[in-house]
Formats: structure tokens, sequence, C-alpha cells
């Protein structure tokens, strides 16, 4: 490689927000093999948001923020996009390497492979279901996947998937980082009597809730459990509640800022994730268990896909869609807390031993380099 500064243009829709998607290139800064810049949309929409960028100004990274084409194209939205100036930015750039934090059949990965020129290209991948893809999208993702340098993703069972859809490069790992700054564990509070329990996230039947809402109605009176989220499945969920006769003990309330976020999982003596695996659900990742684990906040997480790998010893694991085995994990916790205590002890060692924004810019940065050594001739 050679001894000027690598250039990496990395274009991801995650990048949108600051205090979301850029904080894991802040370590950048100051780098000196290293010239970092980061494209992102002018405007997102996901889960009936829109999300104006944050402006310029991030460290690590210089920011270039553009209109997208086709950014509301119906359920395939976030993978129709493209970026009209994506050709002219790359031509003022001129990158070693072009980075996509984006899925390989996304229309903005076949507009990087075909603008890319000398560039090496590299995909960072979360999708952990093999399934085929209608048309045209199952075409580019197997063209784009031939065309790229390097992998990273986010689990074995996504590397499973690009490699089954004919990629035979080089692959390596990157996680998610947690934002210590707001995800910062608790204050020393004494204990009060019970189990209080949160979930934060979509409200969706594959989220597992109604699961969660028969083991409480098997469990003592004194355990609650608080919701924060939206979506499809609330009426549901509500109904559920009164069925159960369970209104005094479950609590919904709708999105928040991440510092609403964070006090909310302070506030719990234990998080849940019970995703059931579906045909088209497989849990990525659970971006949110690192998030309580680095609030202190143990985490009670189901089978499905990476939740036990993510929780490790911070928390426990139950079988999905068991009511019962969940209901008596519930009974022992709320009997013993010093379980609690040491499992968030275990939680935040998980936390700082694997998901800090320096882990994931050494990954990112390994990634980068490993694609410029083993880029094709254009």
């Amino acid at each position: 490689m050679s001894e000027r500064r690598l250039k990496i243009l990395s274009i991801a829709h995650p990048a949108v927000e600051a205090a979301a998607g850029r904080l894991r290139y802040h370590p950048f800064l100051g780098r000196p093999d290293l010239d970092v810049h980061l494209l992102a949309p002018r405007r997102w929409h996901q889960f009936g948001r829109t999300i104006e960028a944050d402006p310029p100004g991030d460290p690590g990274v210089t920011m270039h923020i553009l209109p997208i084409w086709f950014g509301r194209g119906g359920p395939m939205s976030w993978y129709l996009h493209i970026y009209p100036g994506m050709r002219r930015l790359i031509r003022e750039i001129e990158p070693d390497v072009i980075h996509l934090w984006e899925e390989p059949w996304s229309f903005v990965a076949l507009q990087a492979k075909v603008l890319k020129g000398d560039a090496a290209l590299m995909l960072e991948v979360d999708q952990n279901i093999l399934k085929r893809l209608p048309p045209p999208f199952e075409s580019i993702r197997r063209h784009v996947l031939r065309n790229t340098d390097h992998i990273l993703s986010r689990s074995p069972d996504a590397t499973a998937v690009v490699r089954a859809c004919g990629y035979a490069g080089t692959v390596g790992e990157v996680g998610y980082g947690v934002d210590f700054a707001t995800f910062g564990p608790r204050q020393a509070a004494q204990r009060t009597p019970g189990l209080r329990l949160g979930y934060v996230g979509r409200l969706v039947v594959e989220k597992g809730l109604d699961d969660a809402l028969d083991a409480l109605a098997r469990a003592p009176a004194d355990v609650t459990l608080a919701i924060m989220g939206e979506g499809p499945h609330e009426a549901s969920l509500r109904r559920k509640i009164a069925e159960l006769r369970l209104d005094g003990r479950v609590s919904l309330r709708g999105w928040s800022s991440p510092a609403g976020v964070a006090d909310f999982i302070r506030s719990l003596d234990a998080l849940i994730l019970l995703t059931r695996t579906t045909a088209v659900v497989k849990e990525q990742f659970g971006r949110v268990i690192i998030e309580a684990q680095s609030c202190g906040v143990p985490v009670i997480g189901s089978t499905c896909g990476a939740i036990p790998a993510v929780t490790a010893d911070g928390g426990w694991i139950v079988p999905e869609q068991d009511p019962p085995a969940l209901a008596a994990l519930i009974e022992r916790l709320r009997d013993d807390p010093a379980l609690l205590d040491a499992a968030a002890d275990a939680g935040r060692a998980n936390v700082a031993r694997r998901f800090t924004y320096d882990a994931v810019a050494g990954q990112l940065a390994d990634g980068w380099i490993s694609a410029f050594r083993n880029r094709r001739p254009a």
C-alpha cells in the first residue's frame, strides 16, 4: 500500500443523523493514514418519519450531504434510492476505496459499482436470511457481489448469505457502537420491590411482546412492563393487555430522543428482546441490547438470530415463544436481585470489550485496507 493517505468514500444513509450513523467515524480524527469522506442523503424517509440531514461538522470525516432520487419507493424504498451527484463527487475525491453501508441489492450499490472507476469496492452487510429476491434485485445482488473486493459482515449468518449468493472474497467482522455520552450508567439507587421490565423498539408481532404479556400474567403482581415504541401491532397489544387484566402493570409510550430512550432504559431492572424467527425475520444484531448494557441494565433475550451472541454474559436467553420459561426466569430474578447486579456488571464489560466506537472504527479501517489490497482492475 502507498505511504500516502488512503482516500475513502463511505456511503451510508444512516449517517443522515449526526447522533446515530456518524459517531463511529469520529475516531478517525487525526489518523494520518486515512482521508475519510462520508456521503449521506439530504432527506431520508423511514418508519413513517422524514429525517432532514444534520449539518456537516463531524470530526474524523469530510461530510457530503446530497439529494437522492427515489427516496419514497414503497416497501423497497431503502433499496431504490440513488445519488444524482455521485459521479461528480467520485471524480472530485478520486477515492481508493468506496464503502457502502448498504445491502448489495440496493440501487445505490449498483450505482457505486458502475461509477467506481479504479476504486476498490467494500460492502457492509446485515441481511442474515437467504431468500431469492424479486427481479431486478437478485441480479443486482449477484452482480455487485461478483465485483466486491471485501465484505464487512454483522454476523456469521450474514456471511453465509453473501457466500451463497456468489461472493468468494475476504470477509471481516463489524459490530455496532454505543454512544457512552448518551447511554451512560445509572446512578446507584436503592432497589425497589418487584421487577420492572422494559422494551424499546417497533411494535410488530415478530418482536414477541405477546409472549412477554403472557409471561407477565403468570408472574407476581409486582412485576411490571414498560414499552417504548410505535408500530402496527399497538392496537392488538392494547387489547391483549385489557384481556389479561394487566392495565395497571403495563404502560406504552411513543418514541423519544436518544437521551429520552437512555433515561427510560435506566429506569428498568432488565430489558427484554424476544424476537421470533420467521421466514422473513431473524434478529440481525439488536442494537438496544448494547445500549441497555451500557446503561447498566441486563437483557432478557430470545434465541433468535444474533441476540445470544450480542448479549453474551450480560443477561439471559430464553427459548422463542415460551412464556412459561420466561415467567420462571422473571420470578427467579425478582426473588434474587443479586443476579441482576452480576449480569449488569458483565454487560458493561461486554460493551467495553466489543462495542465501543473505537472498536468499530478499527474494524472499518481494517476492511478498507483489505479492500484496497484486494482490489481488482477496473
